[in-house]
């Protein structure tokens, strides 16, 4: 079994932001594979299926950005699944550039307070990712408030672009080794 997690928030006010880049990508694995994502017992909607012959759960924690990893750890411990193998998360990255995705098998949580969540629950750094550029603020803007804004217009779509090959890229992870799938979309 594989798990995919995108890191997000929960709430309309925001769905469109450019830290919920990682609900984006969650939201069309599930269109495309036709899976329901329910609310499950581990603080996050939860939706069980199959990639071709993988079985496969999408994940979006519920327990707001900080505290993503109280969702993940319990998950993967109830399924006795190894991070390392078996995990997969997308999630936003300021030092990208909009439009940009970079995949990586391990490090650390580079600032990012869902990654620092999930490292700690995990008891690891060791587990595959997929990050999508958002840029950083513009000078005197807090990142914060840059986090929880919405993309602008001429952002939007390379940002929806990225997301795509995010989801293409987990796709292919489903079928062929991480290292490849990191040639290929790297």
């Amino acid at each position: 079994m594989k798990v995919i997690v995108g890191l997000g928030n929960p709430g309309k006010q925001y769905e469109m932001t450019r830290h919920n880049v990682g609900f984006w990508a969650i939201d069309r694995l599930a269109d495309e594979w036709n899976i329901a994502l329910t609310q499950g017992k581990f603080k996050g909607l939860i939706g069980e299926g199959r990639a071709g012959t993988e079985k496969v759960l999408l994940v979006k924690p519920m327990t707001y950005m900080n505290l993503s990893g109280e969702c993940v750890g319990p998950l993967l411990h109830f399924y006795k699944l190894d991070p390392e193998e078996d995990l997969l998360v997308i999630y936003d990255d300021l030092d990208l550039p909009c439009g940009k995705i970079r995949l990586r098998m391990k490090g650390s949580s580079g600032g990012h307070n869902g990654m620092k969540s999930l490292i700690a629950n995990l008891g690891t750094e060791e587990f595959k990712r997929i990050k999508v550029g958002i840029g950083r603020p513009a000078p005197g803007r807090k990142v914060v408030d840059h986090v929880l804004s919405t993309f602008p217009p001429e952002e939007l779509a390379g940002v929806q672009e990225a997301v795509k090959r995010s989801v293409e890229a987990a796709k292919a992870w489903m079928e062929i080794s991480f290292l490849r799938v990191m040639n290929q979309f790297n």
